[in-house]
């Protein structure tokens, strides 16, 4: 792993590869790795991995803002715009103009806010199982529950339950062991997983933004995702750029994970035309 720093916080990436730059952009509470097995199906790309800061090898760091979620005013939160902020300074570390980015879940919410803040860094977005709404207010007891959860000390029971409902129960039937594979890569403190929903809870409201994109869009949409569906991510076809969409009937909330071969099959075909 690589790490550059950034207003005193060390955050890791991989780089790996040689061709069009993709800069992957992971769910959560995984870390880069949930890209490996698709990036190792996706030939002609560098592709750059970051670990989110507070995930994988990439400290939290400090500072964070505190009070944007009115249920637990207390809570600091790690926005979408820090992360995006975090993404663009990699970007310069590494001497990239502009890039593809694709991202997953919390992933593609900082693909939306990059597109905001830089949208001439961009050559074309991909969106797996991800969506431009805010989040709903009918989950936001669902977000209180799991901070309070994990400030007491319930991290490791959140984390299992998590690890059954973002895999799709086809995944789970056709290899078992992918539930013990993902459930692994779930390494975050109690700090970072509140302050990781706590900017969840208070994520803006993207549909407008979706308007405004002007290059080529990808949408994946999983079939058995509990948290992202189908019809949310048509929203995507509003993008004046254009959107390819494609719907996997059979995969869950971590479908490139779940099916890596067939996403990057569908992500070469799409590249092809930027």
């Amino acid at each position: 792993m690589n790490t550059y720093e950034l207003d005193g916080t060390s955050l890791s990436f991989d780089d790996v590869g040689e061709g069009l730059p993709v800069v992957f952009l992971h769910p959560t509470p995984l870390d880069h790795e949930y890209w490996r097995p698709l990036t190792e199906n996706l030939d002609g790309v560098r592709a750059i991995l970051p670990d989110f800061r507070g995930h994988g090898q990439s400290e939290l760091g400090e500072g964070l803002p505190v009070g944007a979620f009115r249920a637990v005013s207390d809570a600091p939160a790690l926005t979408v715009a820090q992360l995006a902020t975090d993404i663009l300074a990699l970007l310069d570390h590494l001497k990239i103009p502009a890039a593809i980015f694709a991202g997953c879940s919390i992933g593609g919410y900082v693909l939306l806010e990059i597109w905001r803040r830089a949208p001439e860094r961009v050559r074309g977005l991909a969106f797996v199982c991800s969506k431009p709404q805010p989040d709903a207010e009918a989950n936001l007891p669902r977000r209180f529950s799991m901070i309070e959860g994990a400030r007491h000390g319930q991290l490791k029971e959140i984390f299992d339950e998590m690890a059954v409902s973002l895999i799709g129960n086809t995944a789970r039937w056709r290899r078992p062991e992918i539930l013990a594979e993902v459930r692994a890569r779930m390494t975050l403190t109690a700090e970072a997983f509140v302050a990781v929903q706590t900017g969840l809870a208070t994520r803006p409201n993207s549909l407008p933004t979706v308007d405004t994109i002007q290059v080529p869009v990808l949408a994946i949409a999983g079939g058995e995702d509990n948290g992202v569906t189908p019809d949310e991510m048509q929203a995507f076809h509003s993008a004046p750029g254009g959107c390819t969409f494609h719907l996997l009937l059979d995969a869950g909330h971590l479908a490139a994970y779940e099916q890596p071969e067939k996403i990057a099959s569908m992500m070469a075909d799409w590249l092809r035309y930027l």
